[in-house]
């Protein structure tokens, strides 16, 4: 059994007697550098820091219990809040794994800010891309970001000000909970490119005059950048809906264009990931960037055609075929990679294509539907209604 334990800025006198106990009964204690340097030069355990690869580390570990070495992993505050306890369990089980938590980060800024923790949202930037906190970026929100070392708060106020909301309340607390506790109240604006203690969170209370880009599906087109190829805004948050994005689900876009659909199945659910498939270099490089504009940069992109693309990858819980769909066996093929309770979702604009849909709906089952659009748009001095493309759209669950 490995023990995780949490401890504060604090230092040993943040430890329950439980974790106490643990720690003092372990004869190998794993951790960085700074959270094994809490532990008093009297524990007398072999003490190991993680490496640059921690993966390496974690995966010797029950190598390690095996061999009979008591195992006690050091981690900050609570090790299963965007913590190294989140990887160990991921990697080795809850079977092997004990945690012992202490106050996390996040319980401590909520404390020092009066913000009910029901009230506000944690942002994790431990990927040191501040654009994750785009999602949540709308007026009167309230978020605590954690961080990746010291320049946390000035990539955050950046991006806060680059979205029109520089006016926000922006406050930097620094090692919560220890003797170098400091907290210190600013805005985006004011903070510019400013340095902070290595271990600081951020907290922002969102005011301006920044766009208002919502979590559901249907942002409007110009929030991507795009070459004209892309699901369009109605006819994506209907395909959205089709869809059913799922917390922790795996969608390929497949012909993606602009990724709209993937990234907005990521940004409509916590955990939702992606992969993108394109075959034009430079619409994959577009889809990269609006990725990290929006907030989901760990959408993976994959330069290619399909079915050849599919490859290696890992099968996905739904699929949508937006680009250019032109021969049977590619649906087939989509219908085979799913999941068990998986959703595929084709839109076409073509006779052609529409041909190849009837006949999957014919042999496989499923659902057509058209998809008919029309704007009100001027027509001389008066107004009139202007219809889109009308789109064929296939839906099929796997059952």
């Amino acid at each position: 059994m490995i023990t995780v334990v949490g401890i504060g800025a604090d230092g040993w006198g943040s430890l329950s007697e439980q974790a106490c106990a643990a720690v003092l009964g372990a004869d190998l204690l794993v951790g960085g550098e700074r959270q094994l340097d809490l532990v008093p030069a009297a524990v007398t355990a072999e003490r190991r820091p993680w490496p640059q690869n921690l993966v390496t580390l974690v995966d010797e570990l029950p190598a390690l219990v095996a061999a009979g070495r008591s195992v006690a992993v050091i981690a900050s505050g609570d090790p299963l809040m965007h913590g190294v306890g989140v990887t160990i369990l991921r990697r080795l089980g809850d079977e092997a794994v004990r945690v012992i938590p202490n106050v996390s980060s996040y319980a401590l800024a909520c404390a020092r800010l009066l913000w009910p923790q029901a009230g506000a949202e944690l942002v994790s930037a431990t990927s040191r891309i501040a654009e994750t906190i785009v999602p949540a970026l709308q007026p009167g929100r309230r978020l605590v970001v954690l961080g990746f070392g010291p320049r946390t708060a000035a990539e955050v106020a950046r991006v806060a000000r680059e979205r029109g909301f520089g006016a926000s309340r922006l406050v930097v607390l620094e090692e919560l909970g220890g003797a170098a506790e400091r907290i210190v109240e600013s805005t985006p604006d004011a903070w510019g490119d400013d340095e902070a203690a290595a271990l600081h969170l951020v907290a922002l209370e969102v005011r301006g005059k920044g766009a208002l880009l919502g979590r559901g599906p249907g942002l409007p087109d110009d929030a991507f950048e795009h070459d004209g190829q892309i699901t369009k805004r109605d006819v994506r948050a209907m395909t959205l809906a089709a869809l059913v994005p799922v917390p922790g689900q795996l969608l390929w876009d497949i012909g993606a264009g602009s990724g709209a659909v993937a990234i907005e199945w990521m940004r409509a659910a916590p955990g939702a990931r992606a992969i993108a498939i394109e075959r034009d270099a430079e619409r994959a490089g577009r889809i990269g960037r609006n990725a990290r504009a929006l907030g989901v940069p760990s959408l993976q992109v994959v330069t290619g055609e399909a079915p050849d693309a599919f490859g290696e990858l890992e099968r996905p819980d739904a699929i949508f075929i937006g680009g250019g769909l032109t021969t049977y066996g590619v649906l087939t093929l989509c219908r085979k990679a799913l999941r068990r309770g998986g959703r595929l979702v084709a839109n076409v604009v073509t006779v052609e294509g529409e041909t190849l849909l009837s006949r999957a709906q014919a042999e496989q089952g499923g659902r057509l539907r058209r998809l008919a659009i029309a704007h009100a748009e001027p027509l001389g001095g008066f107004t009139g209604w202007r219809p889109a493309m009308p789109i064929t759209q296939y839906e099929l669950h796997v059952r």
